[in-house]
């Protein structure tokens, strides 16, 4: 491999709703942490659907029905399974883009993949092999968060575990590593090695400056450092990007504290997209 050799074309076109990743776009995936209420969803998925379509870039919507790893028990957790798809399903209806939530048991997959586009499996669970086989079985497309405990090679065959149920749409999205307690550190080496494994490769920003627990009755986060880390990160070389966004971040009900402000992704995205065109000259 020579010194400007390390970025290969992806060996395999994705498809997610009525996008192909291909490596000619930088994909967005993004929305409010978890479900607060239909119109939140309805209002963040208008606006992002705007800057993303003024800027060209893939949108595909993000919003948990269910936070199933909230530090407290008294943590709000989500709408639930069923008000939850019906919430998805509308924004998928009436904004006209593609969906993605997140499940946490065999169950959820098939209700879940019946309505969105891509099917995610949290961080804490990707070397779940059960769920991730049947994310296979029944998804379109399957995003596969790295475990903060993780490697390239375990996340390599998770994506087997998924294909081995029949899906050949799969992403992988790194997140961050566990640094110490409370903390979490990205190594931008882990993209190139993902981004190695065949799958395109996501960065989640908002997550990656999460603070598991630092509030004591909820996780923490340095939203300031997301800008910093988008940009390292799309220099670095990825396909995706991913951010939990909210109106107002410091009122969420989950995730606050590391959530993007509404009002600043469209100038973040512009950055991003500049710097994404920039790196691909160094890929061909």
């Amino acid at each position: 491999m020579g010194f400007f050799e390390d970025w290969r074309p992806l060996p395999r076109k994705v498809q997610v709703g009525t996008y192909t990743i291909d490596g000619s776009k930088l994909m967005v995936i993004a929305g409010p942490c978890v479900i607060e209420s239909e119109e939140l969803c309805l209002e963040v998925a208008c606006e992002l659907k705007e800057i993303t379509a003024q800027l060209d870039l893939p949108f595909v919507f993000k919003a948990s029905y269910d936070k199933a790893n909230r530090t407290s028990i008294d943590s709000f957790r989500g709408p639930g399974l069923e008000r939850g798809i019906e919430v998805l399903a509308k924004v998928k209806e009436q904004v006209g883009v593609p969906v993605t939530t997140d499940v946490h048991e065999t169950w959820q997959v098939k209700p879940v993949a019946e309505v969105v586009d891509l099917v995610q499996i949290p961080a804490f669970l990707c070397r779940q092999t059960d769920l991730l086989v049947e994310a296979g079985k029944w998804a379109k497309a399957v995003n596969i968060k790295k475990g903060q405990f993780a490697d390239a090679n375990i996340m390599a065959h998770a994506a087997k575990k998924v294909e081995a149920g029949g899906c050949k749409n799969i992403l992988l999205t790194e997140r961050g590593t566990f640094f110490g307690y409370g903390d979490l550190v990205v190594d931008m080496r882990n993209l190139f090695w993902l981004r190695q494994t065949g799958y395109p490769v996501i960065f989640d920003a908002t997550h990656s400056v999460q603070r598991p627990g630092g509030l004591g009755v909820a996780s923490g986060g340095r939203r300031e450092f997301v800008p910093l880390l988008l940009r390292a990160a799309v220099a670095a070389g990825v396909d995706g990007i991913f951010m939990e966004v909210h109106p107002s971040p410091d009122k969420a009900l989950s995730d606050g504290p590391n959530m993007v402000p509404l009002k600043s992704v469209a100038k973040l995205l512009e950055m991003a997209k500049e710097l994404y065109i920039i790196s691909q000259k160094f890929r061909s």
